[in-house]
């Protein structure tokens, strides 16, 4: 009687002594059969020693046997572990010996015995584990999976760092008829049952891309970080924010040519939301390029085609789909031209993307309740205090400059006048009276 094992390093074929351990391989047989080691991690691997699995949780703690399964399926309650089949013949003596093990008794009474954890030896005569533990099957087929199992690299735990897994069991041969309730799964588990935190067992953690694809991979993450900062710093409303769809970029215009008559142009293929033609912020001269926005990207697409290469007020014009995202952050073109009446009633500053615009309102909202997003902190309350402080503070400083002059003033006149010292003496007690006066 035997089952297959096939595991994330290779196929594992194991015979079992049926007529020497009956109970012991028909537990065995019956877990195989629904699908309980499927997935199961190879938790405690010990080179040149034994490779253990069949334990759900993968710490050696958990399983249970087929028959303390089917009573827990079924709301009632049986032994967890049943009595080992200890047969002398069958000792650990050659590698790829299988043996059921078997857990101790706990002080809490709970009788010990064997449930599903088992393990395969990886090296000769192990004779410490005879009579421990109970031997019922022997490796036939896949010594050499055995081999790669027996050089993984294991941590202090003997857990292998890079997770060796059972992908699936195939019972070859059953000789036993089915217990009572047992029920087979309608599918084969797709995750694992434990929480593991290695590396996967279909993962190479050395496998390296093409110079091509790593290059590209690199710039998509380096392309992610700034955007992230520039988020941060404000210069965008959102890190994965894209250019909208349904905006032009039209460039080598005539200095001549007006909003009007770009929009009276290009209105042909659609309704225009906006049409803007960008100008220096000192003189109002046209920086030559615009930006027009159509309601539908159908109709962005087809001006795109039409109007590329053509002829307006004398210079032909290029047009190309815009790749600016400073409206989506503070709704215009530039940080030097305004809106003004261009701007159509209902046009959206992301495209149509409403998941942005939600969140525009959000944060929008928030900083009208909080004062913007400049605190992080709470405002003490006497900060209209201090403002009204500080207003007052310029009248104060004037006074202060005033009798500045005024001294500077009197000295002077004192060095004019020398050897009149009552005249002066007087001119300073009525400086002095007079600025006392003025600061009452």
């Amino acid at each position: 009687m035997s089952v297959l094992l096939e595991t994330s390093l290779g196929d594992i074929v194991i015979d079992l002594e049926v007529e020497a351990c009956p109970k012991t391989c028909e537990n065995f047989l019956k877990l195989c059969k629904v699908y309980y080691y499927n997935l199961h991690a190879f938790f405690n691997v010990s080179k040149d020693f034994l490779a253990q699995a069949g334990d759900p949780t993968a710490t050696g703690t958990g399983g249970e046997s087929i028959w303390s399964l089917i009573a827990s399926k079924q709301g009632t309650q049986a032994p967890r572990y049943f009595t080992p089949e200890s047969v002398p013949r069958l000792k650990h003596k050659h590698k790829g010996t299988v043996s059921m093990a078997v857990a101790p008794a706990l002080e809490d009474g709970t009788k010990g015995g064997c449930g599903s954890q088992f393990f395969i030896t990886l090296g000769e005569n192990i004779d410490y584990l005879d009579g421990k533990h109970a031997v019922f099957g022997h490796v036939v087929e896949g010594i050499e999976t055995l081999e790669r199992l027996n050089e993984v690299f294991v941590g202090q735990e003997g857990r292998p760092f890079k997770d060796v897994r059972i992908r699936h069991v195939e019972v070859l041969d059953d000789p036993f008829p089915d217990p009572g309730g047992l029920v087979v799964p309608d599918s084969i588990p797709t995750r694992p049952p434990d929480n593991s935190t290695r590396i996967a067992e279909d993962e190479d953690p050395l496998a390296t891309l093409p110079e091509e694809e790593a290059e590209e991979l690199r710039r998509k993450k380096a392309a992610e970080a700034s955007a992230l900062t520039l988020e941060m710093v404000g210069d965008l409303p959102f890190a994965n924010v894209r250019p909208p769809e349904n905006v032009l970029f039209v460039c080598k215009l005539n200095p001549v040519t007006r909003d009007e008559d770009l929009e009276l142009i290009f209105s042909r293929f659609g309704t225009i939301m906006s049409c803007q033609v960008i100008r220096d912020k000192r003189t109002g001269d046209s920086l030559q390029y615009a930006f027009i926005e159509f309601d539908r990207r159908e109709d962005a697409e087809q001006a795109y085609f039409k109007m590329q290469n053509v002829l307006v007020d004398d210079r032909r014009i290029w047009v190309d789909f815009s790749q600016s995202v400073s409206r989506l952050n503070n709704g215009k073109w530039s940080n030097d031209a305004k809106l003004g009446p261009r701007r159509k009633p209902g046009a959206s500053n992301f495209g149509g993307r409403e998941d942005l615009e939600e969140t525009r309102r959000y944060r929008a909202g928030s900083a009208d309740r909080n004062g913007g997003y400049d605190m992080v902190f709470d405002v003490p309350d006497d900060r209209h205090h201090r403002r009204r402080s500080r207003s007052r503070s310029p009248g104060r400083d004037r006074d202060r400059e005033r009798d500045r002059d005024e001294e500077r003033r009197y000295d002077r006149d004192r060095d004019g006048r020398r050897g009149r010292d009552r005249p002066r003496s007087r001119s300073r007690d009525r400086h002095r009276d007079d600025r006392d006066r003025r600061r009452r």
